[in-house]
């Protein structure tokens, strides 16, 4: 047992610490996550592949295939990102670096895009799955971006359902996680911790209704380019 911990604190939250101070693991699998998503959809998709898709995009102006590319890209950056929360880097500039070689990197720095990279991924992939489930349930109908021809909702919302979306929720916990090991790493006292995975857990929740609801009534476009 980890004798800075309390031995009055729940047995959930102490276990909660120790699984995350020891969840290094999670920055390298997320960004091995990462590029299989940015190589294998992204760019085999702005290749003009259609394997997941129930109908050829249409894309006269190749506008499609050239955004598709460059969301890969910043995928694999964000995966590569990751890595940070466990390398050297991520806690001082390598000294290689002009001016400012050897500086201390905030901890904030990487640590709050990458909870709120994990807010949007988590939510997105929830929704998603909650969405589909109640398409194929015959529930709610669901609409495709017009960038399709004549598309198959069903098979559409198959491949959401078990490939893609899933995707995005795996990738928003072991993003999660990461962003916990960090901040432990980096000292964050335990009662801080403990705010803000509360914190992040109902902001998740928040956006995670809010994504549904956006999907269910139609009220903003929908992120199922993603």
């Amino acid at each position: 047992m980890d004798p800075n911990l309390d031995s009055s604190l729940p047995n959930g939250w102490k276990a909660y610490v120790r699984f995350t101070k020891t969840s290094g693991w999670a920055a390298y699998a997320g960004c091995v996550w990462a590029l299989l998503y940015a190589v294998f959809v992204r760019f085999y998709q702005a290749a003009g592949g259609t394997i997941g898709l129930s109908a050829p995009i249409v894309d006269t102006t190749g506008g499609i295939y050239k955004a598709s590319y460059v969301v890969g890209v910043v995928i694999m950056l964000c995966g590569f990102v990751l890595l940070g929360l466990v390398k050297p880097w991520g806690k001082a500039v390598p000294l290689w670096i002009p001016w400012i070689g050897g500086a201390t990197v905030c901890r904030g720095f990487l640590l709050f895009p990458t909870l709120l990279c994990s807010v949007f991924l988590i939510a997105h992939g929830a929704a998603g799955i909650l969405t589909r489930v109640l398409y194929l349930a015959g529930l709610i109908d669901l609409k495709m971006p017009t960038f399709t021809g004549e598309v198959d909702l069903r098979i559409d919302a198959l491949w959401d359902l078990f490939v893609y979306q899933p995707w995005f929720f795996i990738m928003g916990v072991l993003s999660g996680l990461s962003a916990a090991h960090y901040a432990q790493a980096r000292d964050v006292s335990l009662p801080a911790l403990k705010r803000g995975t509360l914190i992040f857990s109902l902001f998740t929740i928040l956006v995670t209704a809010i994504f549904t609801a956006a999907i269910v009534f139609d009220f903003v476009d929908k992120l199922s380019f993603f």
